[in-house]
């Protein structure tokens, strides 16, 4: 169940599809692609590499233009780039010089937060992360999923309308990710985040989230949506959530999918 005063839409796609034009081809990354979204709600994706799962997310961050089609985030079309969507990615991207404190800040700045009420927010998701000890530390001196504790406190500290988060544990260890996995599901619950969350790992799909999107091989389109009716809290080892990653998966492998869904490193 995703937190309580769950309103919706807050993002609707109608028929969007995204094409890539060069001079030796043209690519259709997407194609259309019509959803519904809630507040609150907590979706992921998955679907064969290269059927266009990132060029999805992008659109809706708004770093890419559509073909054809039509996006409205809160009631506005999507026209660029905005502080209410922010990405979180898979390599956490901060900047080296400054350290944990200065990197989970470093939005606030940009949006010309006072600097009281900036050490007051970066406080509360440096405690939300559990990383209040080392807010002194630089980059180089964390681990892979700490790093990844930052990026996240950073793009909480702006309090966005919506997490866009791009397999951010694709490269962690299990003992790690098994980690993150359960402090995003008590982040999304403390602070009520909208999280489009895209995972080749379909027991995380089944972990995580309200619903799964299931997506063709490119051109990417919504094949199937599954809604997952586990209660929460969950954990990853046990037969509900393993058994309902299990009928995922063979949502993937259904008919003419099977063979590309299998060579794309689908993991239980």
């Amino acid at each position: 169940m995703a937190p309580s005063g769950v309103l919706g839409p807050i993002l609707t796609l109608r028929n969007v599809s995204r094409r890539f034009v060069s001079s030796r081809q043209n690519t259709t990354a997407v194609q259309d692609v019509s959803l519904d979204i809630r507040e609150g709600e907590f979706v992921c994706v998955v679907g064969p590499s290269g059927c266009g799962k990132s060029t999805l997310l992008n659109l809706i961050a708004g770093l890419d233009k559509p073909s054809s089609g039509q996006l409205v985030f809160d009631g506005n079309p999507i026209k660029g780039a905005g502080a209410d969507r922010v990405v979180v990615f898979q390599d956490a991207a901060l900047y080296p010089w400054l350290n944990v404190r200065a990197n989970v800040e470093f939005g606030l700045r940009i949006k010309r937060v006072g600097g009281k009420e900036r050490r007051r927010i970066a406080d509360r998701y440096l405690e939300i992360v559990n990383l209040r000890q080392f807010e002194r530390a630089l980059v180089h001196e964390l681990s892979g999923g700490m790093k990844q504790r930052v990026q996240l406190a950073r793009a909480l500290a702006v309090e966005p309308r919506m997490l866009l988060m791009d397999e951010p544990f694709a490269a962690l260890d299990a003992q790690t990710r098994d980690a993150l996995q359960a402090e995003l599901q008590e982040i999304w619950q403390r602070t009520g985040a909208t999280i489009f969350f895209i995972t080749h790992n379909v027991r995380e799909a089944a972990l995580l989230s309200d619903r799964v999107l299931v997506m063709t091989p490119g051109p990417g389109r919504i094949k199937a949506t599954i809604p997952v009716p586990l209660q929460r809290p969950r954990d990853p080892d046990t037969h509900a959530v393993v058994d309902f990653a299990a009928e995922i998966r063979r949502e993937l492998q259904h008919d003419e999918y099977t063979s590309k869904a299998a060579e794309s490193g689908y993991v239980i």
